[in-house]
């Protein structure tokens, strides 16, 4: 596997009251990102901020569909996004130390940042399914066509990579640019990554590889 270099398409923000960029969800229209106490629907075509739920929201995000899940310290909250109505709650595996999050086969998979994990979490009760160990902190995760993505950030290196959802042995990796790091992760299902810039503010478009 030779490492590929990040090729960013484009940049949004920082934007007004948002010090920090944490999860990053699309619904298939727009990109959903958790800023501490709400979660921002952004338009990527035109970069603009067209809605927001007011929810605790400290790291991932993720949309099965016809719902916004979003984590906050300990606890993953199910949202409905038309009416921002919290219609249930479950606990985080990691109790407090969670990062990304994805929706894929039914299940939630949930970054555990220090502990350089992701776990498949069942949605209703919480409950671990299984474990996925990586070498490096797990931050933003997405599926994207049957392949598990993830970002990692340590030592003020940043990459996403395509991890085997069997073993976590590595198959792709794209490295972001030296400064630059990825807080949460999704895909628009082609050629697009929406990373989240952590404190710089910032929504970024990565190329996805062919």
């Amino acid at each position: 596997m030779k490492p590929r270099t990040a090729e960013i398409l484009r940049e949004f923000g920082p934007f007004p009251e948002v010090d920090a960029v944490h999860g990053v969800g699309f619904d298939g229209r727009r990109v959903w990102f958790a800023s501490g106490d709400r979660v921002n629907a952004l338009d990527p075509d035109s970069g603009e901020i067209v809605d927001a739920v007011k929810v605790p929201a400290h790291a991932g995000t993720t949309f099965d569909g016809a719902h916004l899940f979003q984590i906050a310290e300990a606890v993953i909250r199910k949202i409905d996004p038309r009416t921002g109505k919290v219609l249930a709650t479950i606990p985080a595996p990691g109790g407090g130390g969670d990062s990304g999050l994805a929706w894929a086969e039914g299940s939630l998979w949930v970054g555990q940042y220090r502990e350089r994990k992701i776990h498949q979490v069942d949605p209703d009760t919480g409950a671990i399914l299984r474990t996925i160990d990586s070498d490096r902190f797990v931050t933003g995760v997405t599926w994207i066509d049957g392949e598990l993505w993830h970002a990692t950030s340590q030592a003020d290196a940043s990459d996403i990579r395509r991890i085997d959802h069997r073993s976590g042995a590595v198959l792709d990796r794209i490295d972001m640019p030296a400064g630059i790091g990825v807080s949460g992760l999704d895909s628009d299902g082609g050629d697009r990554f929406f990373c989240g810039g952590g404190t710089s503010g910032k929504l970024r478009v990565v190329r996805r590889p062919a």
